[in-house]
């Protein structure tokens, strides 16, 4: 029984062979089902093993690394296992140059239990990346490749260890250097992709330019080589996210990779699995093509929402290609979640073109699922969802009706009262573009959906970006006369506290700036001008930003004085007498010699 291998394993006094031949079984019965690991974890058997590394025999030291690797490398066990115990780590750098094996099982576990940072950073203070290092050149190709699998996960996202990575040499030659030689195409495929994968983490850490000829001549090709149709389901599907992660945020990068290979067309083809069922005679490789059909379309999705991500030419090629709306309308309907946030992801992508909008956009009645997908999704997905209805919402975009009638005001009324920043922005900058030249009743729809308590709400908001929103939301919900004097008739005196508010806190010259814009606007009503002709306040404010050391807040300031005193206008000559005898006319006389010739003709 597993208790009585693990009780012969630990007994100092049996003899190293019998410990050893523990340690080899208990290795075998690892290596069987996932329930067969959970009884051994249930057994202690990790405290079992790593007391087994303190021995002095070599033999038994192998064995116990093997098993504790089969252990690791299984989905049940937790990684923080490795880390309960800081020494653990230590010993285990110092029994790296015991033997090629040592080497190669100490780096499958390391590569295997490094998830995320605070694993990266353990690791790394304990000198991993010195200690590795020279494995990288071994005559043992097991263990060049595990070091290179250590590199890959260490300098995932990681800034400190890529920019270490950089600079360190083995043999008098650097590691991107060598990382470049282990992605030529003789080399196997795991060794080309874990490279790429190495050189990638650098360039996304600032570690190597992106117009380093080790990228752009180098790892760029070989991952676009991963995604070609004779490369294996995992492999397609690891070289396009490893891609899509490469060139997501520099544009030059995109468009060298749009015309490598036919790209553009070889991604077309992750969408054809599992192949026609017909052509299938071993149910095997069903089974296998059904498990990554989904992995393939998730990755085909992720590359071209980084291929598309600034270019309109690209854009245009990858709508062009066949059936491409339909594909993504269908992802943004699949079961699966991860599927979905990357169809969500390329639709965004394509939607910054103002020509895809007005067109396949509008064909393809993408709106219809995209409105589907905002109903109770979760928040990764609800932010990039909301982002490209932000989009769909821009007054050029045919889109915008039906999306209107279909519920968004309320949906997206709902999203600015979220927890999440994102959310909140993208809840309110969508009803921004909704109201812009919008007609009366939608704007209606829109103050009575937010209500008064929540634009107060949002105006006090701590971050600046939610603010600046709704000030642009309020500036365009006041355009057009009929509105502001209507909008003012019914939430004037609310209004009016806001833009008060506003101009007596502690905000910068753009939210003063744009809060004077619409004051601007509402002077410019027929009957709303009122509101600020009997606001003695409002007008003191509007005197004070006339004098300010800033043009701009002058320049809206003074937009506001034009505005309410139009000869043509009913009762015009009253309220030029009022500001006259505030001393608004000295202010003029003062500006009209200002150096600054903007403000000078105004």
């Amino acid at each position: 029984s597993v208790s009585r291998l693990l009780y012969l394993l630990q007994q100092e006094t049996s003899s190293t062979e019998l410990r050893t031949e523990c340690a080899v079984v208990l290795g075998s019965l690892a290596m069987g089902t996932e329930n067969n690991v959970k009884s051994l974890l249930d057994c202690h058997i990790i405290p079992a093993l790593l007391q087994g590394l303190l021995s002095p025999d070599l033999r038994f030291i192998e064995a116990c690394l093997r098993c504790l690797r089969t252990i690791f490398i299984s989905p049940v066990t937790p990684e923080d296992l490795l880390y309960t115990d800081a020494s653990v780590i230590s010993h285990l750098m110092a029994l790296l140059s015991r033997s090629r094996y040592t080497q190669e099982y100490i780096c499958q576990i390391f590569s295997h239990c490094c998830k995320g940072p605070d694993h990266q950073t353990i690791l790394f203070n304990h000198g991993a990346v010195q200690n590795i290092a020279h494995l990288l050149v071994s005559t043992s190709y097991k263990v060049r490749m595990q070091a290179l699998k250590c590199f890959s996960v260490l300098a995932f996202e990681n800034r400190q260890v890529s920019m270490t990575l950089v600079n360190v040499s083995v043999d008098g030659e650097l590691l991107p250097q060598i990382f470049v030689k282990m992605l030529q195409r003789d080399k196997p495929i795991e060794m080309q992709l874990t490279s790429a994968k190495c050189l990638t983490s650098m360039c996304r850490a600032g570690a190597i330019r992106t117009d380093d000829p080790c990228i752009v001549l180098k790892t760029l090709p070989c991952l676009v080589r991963m995604c070609s149709k004779d490369r294996l389901l995992e492999e397609r599907v690891e070289g396009a996210e490893t891609l899509a992660y490469l060139i997501e945020t520099d544009v030059e990068l995109q468009r060298i990779a749009s015309i490598t290979d036919h790209l553009i067309v070889m991604l077309a083809d992750y969408f054809k699995y599992p192949s026609s069922v017909s052509a299938i005679t071993d149910i095997k490789r069903l089974d296998h093509d059904l498990k990554h059909a989904h992995e393939l379309r998730q990755a085909a999705f992720k590359l071209y929402a980084s291929l598309g991500a600034n270019d309109e030419d690209i854009r245009k090629k990858i709508i062009e290609t066949e059936n491409m709306m339909d594909r993504i309308v269908n992802g943004l309907s699949e079961s699966g979640i991860k599927v979905r946030l990357a169809a969500v992801r390329c639709l965004h992508s394509l939607s910054r073109s103002v020509q895809q909008l007005r067109t396949s956009f509008q064909d393809h009645a993408v709106w219809k699922p995209l409105m589907k997908v905002l109903q109770n999704a979760p928040n990764e997905i609800l932010v990039v969802a909301s982002s490209t209805l932000c989009n769909l919402l821009l007054e050029f975009s045919p889109s915008k009706e039906p999306i209107l009638e279909s519920g968004a005001i309320e949906l997206l009324c709902s999203l600015t009262q979220s927890e999440n920043l994102a959310l909140r922005v993208n809840g309110i900058w969508a009803l921004m573009n909704m109201a812009f030249q919008a007609e009366q009743k939608i704007k209606s729809d829109i103050l009575r959906g937010l209500s008064t308590e929540q634009l107060f709400q949002l105006l006090s908001d701590s971050d600046v970006n939610v603010l600046m929103k709704t000030l642009g939301l309020l500036r365009n919900l006041l355009s057009t006369r009929p509105h502001i004097d209507h909008i003012m008739s019914t939430h004037g005196k609310q209004i009016m506290q806001a833009v008060t508010l506003i101009l007596e806190g502690e905000h910068n010259i753009e939210v003063k700036e744009q809060t004077l814009c619409i004051l601007a606007n509402i002077a410019d009503g027929t009957t709303a001008k009122e509101l600020i002709m009997t606001n003695d306040d409002i007008l003191q404010k509007i005197k004070y930003y006339m004098s300010h050391s800033n043009a701009k807040l002058q320049l809206a300031a003074m937009f506001c004085i034009s505005n309410l005193i139009w000869n043509e206008e009913e009762g015009s000559q009253e309220r030029q007498d009022k500001l006259r005898d505030m001393g608004i006319v000295d202010i003029l006389h003062k500006l009209s010699q200002s150096s600054d010739p903007n403000l000078c003709d105004k």
